[in-house]
């Protein structure tokens, strides 16, 4: 059966921001879904609830898990929902996840000044689009630069998406991950905070830092995260024809 991806964006941005990785899959045949979280993108009227995004989460999972193995791929807010999925109570139907720019927990002072700066934005008369934009064109490459925003940008949402971030066990959820798992974290990610709680927590992880890249290791270095897709998508092959290998000796 052929792996399948389910992509999860981060916050503010929706599904547009995968078109690189999108365009990589399609030249290689292989299946995928990109959602819209709510309160994001095409669901950018909607309240942004926990409960509401592990639930579009598990739907996207499920119906993907029916036609092949699934590797979950988050990014920032995606990863941090990500990993809580897939070290949820229930057991996730989850071959691998790839969790990017997110190994920091969501809770005391770090997300109270996250929360505060992003309220000092959102005051501003543009709420922070025009610092946003310049710091784009000043990190991401042309052809991926229009990516994160070419959705719309949830700019109203993000002080609920924050606050309800606080009520996530990550810890715990990361220690019960028992699926092959990449960190992947750009060299200048302020989220790298706990990068080594993160590692101890989940012991067979495998932590990829890409080089001279900052928060937006996707759009920054699109190349490098599509070869980590690539080395996801070959372990869980490899792990199929194993356990098909196994299925027919016994």
């Amino acid at each position: 059966m052929t792996v399948q991806i389910v992509f999860v964006h981060g916050i503010r941005t929706s599904a547009t921001m995968w078109r690189s990785q999108l365009a990589w899959l399609d030249e290689h045949g292989i299946p995928y879904t990109a959602i819209d979280l709510p309160a994001h993108g095409s669901r950018m009227g909607e309240d942004f609830t926990l409960h509401e995004a592990l639930r579009t989460i598990d739907a996207a999972v499920r119906a993907a898990g029916e036609h092949g193995p699934v590797v979950l791929v988050g990014h920032s807010l995606g990863g941090l929902l990500c990993l809580a999925y897939a070290g949820g109570g229930e057991p996730a139907p989850l071959a691998g996840v790839v969790a990017a720019a997110c190994t920091a927990l969501p809770l005391g002072a770090g997300l109270f000044w996250y929360r505060a700066i992003t309220r000092m934005t959102n005051a501003l008369p543009d709420q922070g689009l025009w610092i946003s934009r310049r710091m784009l064109a000043a990190t991401v490459p042309v052809e991926t630069r229009f990516d994160f925003g070419a959705g719309g940008y949830a700019l109203d949402a993000q002080d609920d998406v924050l606050r309800s971030l606080s009520a996530l066990d990550l810890a715990t959820a990361v220690a019960r991950i028992a699926v092959p798992l990449w960190f992947v974290n750009g060299q200048w990610d302020q989220l790298r905070v706990n990068e080594r709680l993160f590692l101890r927590l989940a012991p067979h992880a495998e932590l990829i830092v890409v080089p001279r890249t900052t928060h937006l290791v996707t759009a920054m270095r699109p190349r490098a995260f599509n070869a980590v897709l690539g080395v996801a998508i070959a372990t869980v092959e490899a792990g199929q024809a194993v356990s098909r290998d196994r299925a027919h000796n016994w």
